[in-house]
């Protein structure tokens, strides 16, 4: 899917009153679509409150995007996969239908490779909902009340610190990031500088994580954290 639309409708999606209260989900979503979108507005945002998992029925303000997105001739525009949807056969349903819909950490995915993404989330979404579980259950059994606030307070930076490991680890197992390390480190082996490489990774279509161009402390900081360059170059 490439931008070649000239109107787009984004669609935000957070699963929490308390996300969606904060702000803070929906504006990293809208700043990722600004960053992709550079000089377009969309014409019209649509934000939900609701669990990836829902199907249609579950979700208004999409049905609305997608309505005025058929009147108006406009693509759908979401900030990532996961946040139009983890269900499968729903996301399915949703790229045969008369809408394009472009995602921002993809771009360059088709409906095929957007199947299996889907079917990736899913499988996600469903061992976090048992991981959860399990671990209340747990916690239970030992005694622990749950959801107070004490017990959260003394675990801040604990809980500071397994964020950022998880966001790590999403970001290495991130399959656009996989493709860009590969590119990079076959660029790196090419003597390129390290804005050189920004600028064939954009120019090649590549985004961050957060959906933003490349630029050379970017790469810098990417060459360091995966060790693609020698300790004496």
């Amino acid at each position: 899917m490439e931008k070649t639309a000239t109107k787009y409708i984004a669609y935000l999606r957070v699963s929490t009153q308390k996300q969606g209260y904060s702000g803070l989900g929906l504006e990293a979503q809208r700043e990722i679509i600004h960053n992709y979108l550079r000089d377009i507005n969309p014409i019209a945002e649509y934000t939900e409150v609701e669990s990836g998992r829902k199907t249609d029925k579950g979700r208004p303000e999409l049905r609305a995007a997608l309505a005025q997105c058929r009147k108006d001739g406009a693509t759908l525009i979401v900030a990532k996969l996961d946040r139009l949807a983890r269900n499968v056969s729903f996301l399915s349903n949703l790229l045969e239908n008369d809408v394009d819909i472009v995602f921002c950490d993809f771009p360059q995915a088709n409906k095929m490779v957007l199947h299996i993404l889907a079917a990736i989330s899913q499988y996600e979404a469903e061992l976090i909902a048992t991981r959860t579980r399990q671990a209340l259950q747990a916690k239970k059994a030992r005694g622990c009340r749950l959801g107070n606030p004490e017990h959260l307070m003394d675990k801040h930076e604990q809980a500071i610190s397994n964020s950022n490991r998880t966001n790590r680890e999403k970001a290495k197992a991130n399959p656009n990031n996989k493709r860009a390390v590969a590119y990079l480190k076959t660029l790196v082996g090419r003597g390129h500088t390290y804005q050189e490489i920004a600028d064939i990774l954009n120019k090649e279509g590549f985004v961050t994580s957060k959906g933003c161009e490349f630029s050379a402390s970017t790469v810098f900081k990417i060459i360091k954290r995966y060790k693609l360059q020698d300790n004496g170059e």
